[in-house]
C-alpha cells in the first residue's frame, strides 16, 4: 500500500495543475467578439497574450523540475511539497484571502449632470479592462474590484446598460480596485505615467491612484469556475473529440 502513495500524490498534482492550466489557456484561446478594434487595441491584445503565454511557460517549467524532485524524496516529503502546491495554485487561481503591499485606485465621476448636461454614463468595460491590462503588466498579481475578485476567467462587459464583472454592477458613484504587487512603487509610478487617467477623462471619469500602501487585503474569488472537458494527452495529440 505505501507504493501507491507516490503515485496518487504525483496524480493529484497533476489533475490540479491540469486544471489550473486549462483555466489559463481557456482564457488566452477564447477569442474577442470585437468588429471594431483598431490597431491600438490589437496590439495590446496580443501584448496581453504573450504576456500569458510565457508565464505559462514559466509554470510549466517550474513544475517539471517539481516532478523530479518528487522521485528523490520520500512519502512524507512529498506530501508535504504537494500541500504547498496546492496552496500556492489556490492562491495564484484567487481562491485565497491575500494580504500584501500595493495601491488602490478609484474611480468616480468627473462632473456631474449639473455642470455637463448629460447623464451620468457607466464605466465603458472596455476602458475597465485596459486598466487591468495595463495593471497586470506593470506588475499587478492580484486585484479585486469592489472587493470582488478578478481571475483569469473574470468576464467585464455591457449587459443592457449597466457594466458588470462576473455578474456584479460596477455602477456605483466610486469603483475601487485594489491590486497587489511585489514592487508597489513601481506599479504605482507606470499607471502614473501611463494614459490611463487621460483616456478615463475623456470619458466624464477621474482616476485617483493612491500612494503605495504596507497592507491591501484582498477578499478569495467567491465565484463558480466553469473548465472545458479535460481530455487524454494522447487523443489531443491524435485528434479525437
Amino acid at each position: 500500500m505505501r507504493k501507491k502513495k507516490p503515485l496518487l500524490s504525483l496524480t493529484a498534482l497533476m489533475v490540479i495543475f491540469g486544471v489550473m492550466v486549462s483555466i489559463q489557456f481557456n482564457s488566452i484561446q477564447k477569442p474577442k467578439v470585437r468588429d471594431t478594434r483598431d490597431v491600438w487595441e490589437l496590439r495590446e491584445d496580443l501584448s496581453a497574450s504573450k504576456s500569458k503565454e510565457l508565464d505559462l511557460l514559466k509554470e510549466i517549467d517550474k513544475y517539471d523540475e517539481m516532478l523530479k524532485k518528487y522521485g528523490h524524496q520520500g512519502d512524507q516529503s512529498k506530501e508535504a511539497q504537494l500541500t504547498k502546491t496546492l496552496k500556492d495554485l489556490k492562491e495564484k487561481a484567487g481562491f485565497t484571502e491575500v494580504t500584501g503591499e500595493g495601491i488602490e485606485v478609484e474611480i468616480s465621476q468627473l462632473f456631474s449632470k449639473d455642470l455637463t448636461g448629460e447623464e451620468v454614463k457607466n464605466i465603458p468595460p472596455d476602458l475597465l479592462k485596459k486598466l487591468i491590462n495595463e495593471a497586470n503588466m506593470f506588475g499587478a498579481k492580484h486585484i479585486s474590484i469592489n472587493d470582488h475578485r478578478v481571475i483569469n476567467t473574470s468576464v467585464i462587459r455591457d449587459i443592457n446598460g449597466t457594466t458588470k464583472m462576473d455578474g456584479y454592477s460596477l455602477d456605483d458613484d466610486a469603483v475601487t480596485i485594489k491590486m497587489i504587487s511585489q514592487q508597489a512603487d513601481k506599479l504605482y509610478s507606470r499607471l502614473n505615467v501611463s494614459d490611463i487617467g487621460d483616456l478615463f477623462a475623456q470619458e466624464n471619469f477621474s482616476l485617483s491612484i493612491s500612494q503605495p500602501k504596507k497592507k491591501i487585503h484582498l477578499k478569495a474569488y467567491d465565484g463558480a469556475i466553469q473548465i472545458n472537458e479535460l481530455k487524454p494527452l494522447d487523443d489531443v495529440k491524435e485528434g479525437k473529440s
